[in-house]
């Protein structure tokens, strides 16, 4: 079997399983980088409430800011403002309700996203400088592999389908594209990857989730699946290093697979489905 290239952690008590036949993934930091630099963006919102009186330093304060924020990733961002918001209540400051915060922090990062799709479509940049490093060559990699390809995302569904159509990824997924929508139980990833495998005729041994966020693997996880963290750096797209914050994170969720990117996507998929062929009776 090939060895990777770069730098993976292949956790205590992974197994192979061959008979992977639906893979779920995330999008915002594992598929797409157009988002990249969120959480700092975040912290930007919650840092100038936090009081000059502060005990702690602020370098101390960003950092636990930046650690809960990423324990939340793959929920809808109003959880990480409810979070945050209480941190500071507890230093002795005083931010404003959490929907003015979400508001302020989509107006801000929605700027960024109108710029990056200009810069897309003008053509002054390639789509694929924010697609996150090597993961068109392994979703064809997985076409070929004939499974069924699933994005779920905490982001709005409108605004995930409208952004994979821009990096031309939508075609690889077809109608399985889901985000969040008004209703967020129905909507949420546990809810969202309970009523594929009920409705693909599947069961845990035949799903693998693959995410930046730690809510995608625990699910994973929960449901017997097989769960592959991608740590992906929010800075530099294709860096091959692993973002320390979301590493952490994504460890005690319960990861089997770390990556930085998917660099070494052949390779990875050799290491889950060694002498790989199609799974016979598989929704029969």
């Amino acid at each position: 079997m090939a060895s990777f290239s770069g730098w993976v952690e292949v956790r205590p008590g992974f197994t192979p399983r061959p008979r992977i036949s639906h893979v779920v993934l995330d999008f915002d930091g594992t598929l797409s980088w157009l988002r990249h630099g969120w959480p700092e963006l975040m912290c930007e919102i919650f840092e100038p409430y936090l009081p000059a009186s502060a005990i702690e330093p602020r370098r101390e304060v960003r950092e636990l800011l930046l650690d809960d924020i990423l324990s939340l990733n793959g929920k809808p961002s109003i959880h990480q403002m409810i979070r945050c918001a209480e941190i500071l209540r507890a230093r002795g400051g005083r931010p404003p309700a959490p929907e003015a915060l979400l508001h302020e922090y989509q107006r801000r990062l929605d700027l960024v996203i109108e710029e990056r799709t200009a810069m897309i479509r003008s053509g002054r940049v390639p789509r694929e400088h924010f697609v996150v490093c090597g993961a068109r060559s392994f979703l064809e990699n997985l076409l070929e592999r004939g499974m069924t390809l699933v994005i779920l995302s905490g982001t709005v569904e409108h605004r995930v389908k409208e952004e994979a159509a821009l990096l031309d990824l939508k075609r690889y997924f077809g109608e399985h594209i889901y985000g969040g929508t008004a209703d967020a139980a129905q909507s949420s990833k546990r809810a969202v990857m309970g009523r594929l495998l009920v409705g693909e005729r599947i069961t845990g041994e035949h799903l693998l989730a693959i995410g930046d966020g730690p809510v995608e693997i625990e699910v994973a996880k929960e449901l017997g699946g097989l769960a592959v963290a991608v740590a992906t750096d929010e800075e530099n797209n294709g860096s091959g290093k692993a973002d320390p914050h979301k590493y952490r994170q994504l460890v005690a969720a319960g990861a089997d697979i770390v990556i930085p990117d998917f660099r070494d996507g052949a390779t990875l998929l050799e290491h889950i489905m060694p002498g790989w062929q199609p799974a016979a009776g598989i929704g029969d």
